[in-house]
C-alpha cells in the first residue's frame, strides 16, 4: 500500500455518501487526527473539522449513505494474501449499551457478562454484527469491511448470513470464515458453507449425528427404520468412534496440542450437510488458563482443513475482540448519544473508514511511538493515529471547502415542541432468541 491507494480510498468512499458527504467526511477526518477528543463535540474543535459544532449533528441527522456500495469499496481495498493462503474472515456480535434511552427506537434486551460490577448479566441497547479481515497474528489491525446494526426481529447468526452472502462476489477466492459458538446453527450453517469454508466453536454439549446403517432387505422389523445413525454428544467419550485422523505435535511455547478429527457427522436439523467435528486439546497446561483444555470446533468446506492448522487458524478469530476494543476506547464508537438508530448507523460507518484508513496507513511508518511502548511490534492504529495529522495536509481532502450560511432564523414564533416519543424496550420471543 502507498500514500496514492490511502488517498483513492478516500476519493471512492467520499462517493458513497449523499446528503452532508461534506460534512460526514470533515468528521471523519476530525476522528482520524484528534487523539485527544473525549467526546463526540470535542472532534469539532480539530482544525480538519471547516464547521462549527452544530454541523456534527445536523450532518448525522440529515445524511445518508448507499451501504450497498460502501461496503463493496471496503472489500475492493481489502489487504490481500499471498497466493498460497486464502482470505480469513471473522463475524461477530458486539453490544451498544443504552440503557438509560427510552427515546431511542428498537432497543432490546443485551447479554452482558457478569463481572462483579454487574448486579444482573442483562442490559438494554443495540447490537451490531461486524465482518473483518483478520490479521496472520493476533492484533487490532482488523479491516472492516460489513457493520450492520440487528433490528430485533432477527438474530446475529441471521443477519451474518445477509452479510456474507452479499460481501461473496466480491472476493476473488473461497474465504474462511472464523465464528464463536453462537453461530453453528442450521441457518447460517447451511446458508454460509455454500460459498465459505467454515471453522466454527462449538458448546461442549453439542450433539452430531451419523448416517444410520441401511437396512437389508427382508430383515426389516418393525416400525420405520431409523433416521438418524447413532449419536455424538462432545463431552460424552462413550458416544465418541475412532476418530478419523489424528495429530499431535508442539507450538512455539512448548505446549503439546492433540488434535483429532471425526468426519461424516451432521446436524439433526441439517441432514444434507456434511460436517467434520474437531477436538483440540492442550497437554500439561494449567487448569486456569482462559482457553481452557479442551476445545470444540466444527469444520465446514471443500478441503479438510489440516489438524495441525486447526487452532493456529481460529486463534485468529481473536483479533475481533481488539478491534472492538479499540474502536469503543479511542475512535469513541460507543461515545456519542444518538438518539435514532439510523444516526448511530452512519456514525459506525464512519467509525469503520477511519478504523480503515489507519490499518492502510500503517505501511506508511509514520507511527509515534512513545518511549515507554515497544518497538518491536508493528505499529498498533492508535500509534498510526498519532502520526497521521503531520500527513493530513498532502493526503489532502475530498470534502468541499465549508461555505458560511449566515445566521440561522432559528425556531419560528409560536413553535410548539412536543416530547420525544417513548419506545418500549423490545423482548425476543424464545424461539428467535434460541435461533441465534
Amino acid at each position: 500500500m502507498n500514500f496514492n491507494i490511502l488517498q483513492q480510498f478516500r476519493h471512492e468512499l467520499y462517493t458513497c455518501f449523499g446528503l452532508g458527504r461534506d460534512a460526514l467526511f470533515n468528521l471523519a477526518d476530525a476522528l482520524l487526527t484528534e487523539t485527544q477528543a473525549h467526546s463526540l463535540i470535542e472532534l469539532s474543535l480539530s482544525p480538519y473539522f471547516e464547521r462549527k459544532w452544530p454541523s456534527i449533528y445536523e450532518a448525522l441527522q440529515l445524511g445518508k449513505l448507499n451501504q450497498a456500495r460502501f461496503e463493496a469499496t471496503l472489500v475492493k481495498y481489502a489487504p490481500t494474501t499471498s497466493q498460497k493462503e486464502r482470505v480469513v474472515l471473522a463475524v461477530d456480535a458486539t453490544n451498544v449499551e443504552r440503557p438509560f434511552s427510552p427515546t431511542s427506537p428498537d432497543r432490546g434486551y443485551l447479554y452482558l457478562h457478569n463481572l462483579p460490577q454487574c448486579d444482573k448479566p442483562v442490559t438494554l441497547g443495540w447490537q451490531f454484527s461486524t465482518v473483518v479481515v483478520v490479521p496472520p497474528q493476533t492484533s487490532s489491525q482488523t479491516y472492516i469491511v460489513s457493520n450492520r446494526r440487528i433490528p430485533t426481529s432477527t438474530t446475529p447468526a441471521q443477519l451474518a448470513v445477509s452479510q456474507l452472502r452479499e460481501l461473496r462476489p466480491h472476493f476473488a477466492t473461497r474465504p474462511v470464515t472464523l465464528g464463536d459458538r453462537y453461530y453453528p446453527t442450521k441457518e447460517f450453517m447451511v446458508g454460509v458453507s455454500r460459498d465459505y469454508d467454515l471453522l466454527v466453536r462449538l458448546k461442549a454439549n453439542r450433539v452430531f449425528y451419523r448416517p444410520a446403517e441401511p437396512v437389508a432387505e427382508g430383515k426389516r422389523g418393525r416400525g420405520r427404520p431409523a433416521k438418524h445413525g447413532p449419536r455424538f454428544q462432545c463431552n460424552r467419550p462413550a458416544t465418541h468412534p475412532t476418530p478419523s485422523e489424528e495429530w499431535e505435535g508442539v507450538d512455539e511455547a512448548g505446549v503439546r496440542w492433540q488434535v483429532s478429527r471425526w468426519e461424516g457427522l451432521y446436524l439433526r436439523e441439517a441432514s444434507e450437510l456434511g460436517l467434520s467435528v474437531i477436538r483440540v486439546r492442550r497437554v500439561g497446561v494449567s487448569s486456569q488458563r482462559k482457553e481452557g483444555l479442551e476445545s470444540w470446533f466444527v469444520w465446514a468446506g471443500e478441503e479438510e482443513l489440516a489438524l495441525s492448522q486447526v487452532w493456529a487458524t481460529y486463534k485468529r478469530r481473536y483479533s475481533i475482540e481488539h478491534g472492538f476494543r479499540f474502536d469503543k476506547q479511542d475512535l469513541l464508537w460507543t461515545k456519542p448519544r444518538l438518539r435514532e438508530s439510523d444516526q448511530f448507523e452512519l456514525w459506525t460507518a464512519l467509525v469503520s473508514l477511519v478504523h480503515n484508513q489507519l490499518v492502510m496507513a500503517q505501511q506508511l511508518d509514520i507511527a509515534v511511538v512513545r518511549p515507554w511502548e515497544s518497538r518491536r511490534r508493528a505499529a498498533s492504529p492508535q500509534q498510526v493515529r498519532r502520526g497521521l495529522g503531520a500527513i493530513m495536509p498532502q493526503l489532502g481532502s475530498p470534502a468541499r471547502p465549508c461555505q458560511s450560511r449566515g445566521k440561522g432564523r432559528g425556531r419560528a414564533f409560536g413553535a410548539k415542541v412536543t416530547p420525544a416519543w417513548r419506545y418500549k424496550v423490545v423482548k425476543k420471543g424464545r424461539k428467535l432468541a434460541k435461533a441465534g
